[in-house]
C-alpha cells in the first residue's frame, strides 16, 4: 500500500474536477443565477484548498507508484469524495431538503443510475440542473478513465486505475498504452455526444436542452431537465434520436474503434453485440404487438414507444416517452426483465451486462449436455469469443454476489417500513444503476420518501453497482490491508 501516492492522486483529480465545475458556473452566469454562482464558487474554493493541502503534505514523495490495491482504494475514494464535493452546490442552493438527498442525487448522477430525490425539476435553477445532468455524462465513460486520459504523468501506471473502474468481465485494451486507450474511448464518447447535440438542435431544442438530454442519453443515466422526461418535448423526432443514441451508448465503445479501423467483421461477429441487438429487436417486436393489439396506440406510435422504452430499459437509461406504467402487464414484464440484463460490457449502461447473461446461458446449456454425456468436453463461446474457466468463474461469482447484495440490501432497507415491493425494487434499481422501474416505482417516483439513513444505504448500493462490487468490497477484506 502507498497511501501517500493515493493521497496525491486524489488531490490531483479533485483539482481536475474543480476546474470542470467552472462549466456549470458559467451556465449560471449566463442565466444570471446569483445563488447558484455563489454555491459553485464556494465549492470550487473548498476543493482547491483541500487539494492544495494534500499536494503540500505529499510534496516530498519519492517512490510514486500505484499497485492494484492502491488503484482499488483510489477509485473508490474518488467516487466517494467527488460525490461529496459535487453535492455541495445542491446543498447550498436548498434544491433538496438535506445533505443526504444531495449526496444521493449526485451519486445517482455519477454512477449513471438516474434515480432521483429531486421534485419540481422544471422550477430549479438552470446551472444546478446542468451540473446534475453533467454528472451523468462524466460518470458514463468514467471519471478515472478521463483522468488517465488527460494526465500525462500517469502513463502506463494508469492500467490498474482503468481496470478498477471499467465495467465488464474483460477489459478492452485498444492500444499498447492504457493512456492511449483512455484517450480513444473518451474521444469516441465526446464525438458521438457532439453529434447527438447537433441532431437534437436540428429538432428544435435549444443548446441547454440539447446538452442536458445528451448528458442523460450518452451516460445511460436518464436525468432530464424536465419532470416529464423526454415526453415533455412531444416530438417523435427527438425520441428517435434518443433511441438511436441510447442504443449506441449501450454498446461496447471498443466496437466503434474497430469500425474506424475498418475491421467490420470484428463488429458483426462480436457475440455480445449480436445478442444485444437481437434482444432489443425481439423485445421491441413483442412490446409493439402488445401495445397495438390493446389499442393504446396506432402501429407507428406503438413501434416508436416500444422501441424507446425497450432501449431505455435495457441500457438502464431511464428516459420515458410516455407513462409506461399504464401499459399491458406483458409489456411491462418485458421491460422489467430487460433492465436487469443491462447494456454491453464497455458501454455506459448498468445492469448485469449482456455478456454475463450470454455466458450464463451457455454455461447452463453445457451443464445440461454434461448430464447426458458426462465425458463430453464443452467450451463456453459467445460468437467467436471463447471464455476461460477463470473468466466463467468470475462471471458466476459476480452474479451470485450481485443477488446476495440485493437480498441483504432488501433486508436492511425493509427497516424503513416502506412497502416491501417498493423497497425491493428500489434496491435492485440502485444496485443495477437503473433508476426506473414499475409498480410503485414509475415515472413520477422519488426517493425522497425514504429517511436520510436509507438514502446513504442506496448511495452505497449505487457505488458498488457502478464499480461492479469487487472494487469496493475488496476494501473490506482482511487480505486487502495485509502487508
Amino acid at each position: 500500500m502507498n497511501p501517500r501516492s493515493v493521497t496525491r492522486l486524489l488531490s490531483l483529480i479533485t483539482i481536475f474536477m474543480a476546474l470542470i465545475l467552472f462549466i456549470p458556473t458559467l451556465v449560471s452566469v449566463y442565466y444570471d443565477e446569483g445563488e447558484a454562482i455563489k454555491a459553485f464558487l464556494i465549492t470550487i474554493v473548498i476543493m482547491l484548498a483541500v487539494s492544495l493541502a494534500g499536494l503540500f503534505f505529499t510534496r516530498n514523495i519519492r517512490n510514486f507508484r500505484i499497485s492494484v490495491k492502491d488503484s482499488y482504494l483510489f477509485v473508490t475514494l474518488t467516487w466517494v469524495i467527488l460525490t461529496f464535493f459535487g453535492a455541495i452546490p445542491l446543498y447550498l442552493t436548498d434544491v433538496l431538503d438535506n445533505f443526504a438527498q444531495c449526496y444521493f442525487e449526485i451519486m445517482s448522477g455519477f454512477t449513471t443510475t438516474g434515480a432521483a430525490a429531486m421534485v419540481g425539476i422544471d422550477t430549479k435553477m438552470k446551472g444546478i440542473l446542468f451540473w446534475r445532468n453533467m454528472t451523468n455524462w462524466l460518470g458514463g465513460m468514467g471519471i478515472v478513465v478521463l483522468f488517465v486520459a488527460v494526465l500525462p504523468a500517469l502513463g502506463v501506471k494508469g492500467t490498474a486505475l482503468y481496470g478498477a473502474e471499467s465495467v465488464g468481465p474483460t477489459k478492452d485494451k485498444l492500444r499498447p498504452k492504457i493512456k492511449e486507450t483512455a484517450i480513444i474511448l473518451w474521444g469516441l464518447y465526446t464525438g458521438i455526444s457532439a453529434l447527438q447535440v447537433v441532431l437534437l438542435m436540428l429538432g428544435g431544442l435549444d443548446w441547454f436542452n440539447a446538452l442536458t438530454v445528451m448528458f442523460g442519453t450518452m451516460g445511460a443515466a436518464g436525468y432530464a431537465p424536465h419532470d416529464a422526461s423526454i415526453a415533455f418535448y412531444e416530438s417523435a423526432y427527438v425520441e428517435w434520436v434518443c433511441i438511436i443514441f441510447m442504443f449506441i451508448a449501450g454498446s461496447n465503445f471498443a466496437l466503434y474503434y474497430r469500425i474506424l479501423q475498418k475491421k467490420f467483421s470484428k463488429v458483426f461477429h462480436d457475440g455480445e453485440y449480436r445478442l444485444y441487438w437481437k434482444i432489443v429487436l425481439f423485445s421491441t417486436l413483442f412490446v409493439s404487438i402488445s401495445l397495438f393489439s390493446k389499442g393504446l396506440f396506432n402501429l407507428s406510435d406503438s413501434i416508436r414507444h416500444a422501441a424507446f422504452q425497450v432501449v431505455s430499459f435495457i441500457t438502464t437509461t431511464g428516459f420515458s416517452s410516455t407513462n409506461y406504467t399504464h401499459w399491458p402487464i406483458f409489456a411491462q414484464t418485458v421491460l422489467y426483465v430487460l433492465c436487469y440484463v443491462g447494456g454491453c460490457a464497455g458501454s455506459t449502461g448498468g445492469g448485469i451486462k449482456v455478456v454475463r447473461i450470454g455466458v450464463m446461458m451457455k454455461l447452463f446449456k453445457n451443464s445440461m449436455v454434461k448430464r447426458f454425456h458426462p465425458n463430453a468436453i464443452t467450451t463456453v463461446r459467445l460468437g467467436e469469443d471463447k471464455y476461460s474457466n477463470d473468466t466463467i468463474q468470475a462471471i458466476a461469482g459476480f452474479v451470485g454476489f450481485y443477488i446476495t447484495n440485493a437480498i441483504i440490501g432488501t433486508l436492511v432497507l425493509s427497516l424503513t417500513e416502506v412497502d416491501f415491493l417498493v423497497v425491493h425494487t428500489s434496491v435492485l434499481l440502485t444496485l443495477g444503476n437503473i433508476g426506473i422501474g414499475l409498480g410503485g416505482i414509475g415515472t413520477d417516483f422519488t426517493f425522497a420518501i425514504y429517511p436520510e439513513w436509507a438514502l446513504w444505504c442506496f448511495s452505497f448500493l449505487m457505488l458498488v453497482g457502478r464499480l461492479e462490487l469487487f472494487t469496493v468490497y475488496s476494501l473490506f477484506t482482511r487480505e486487502f490491508w495485509r502487508r
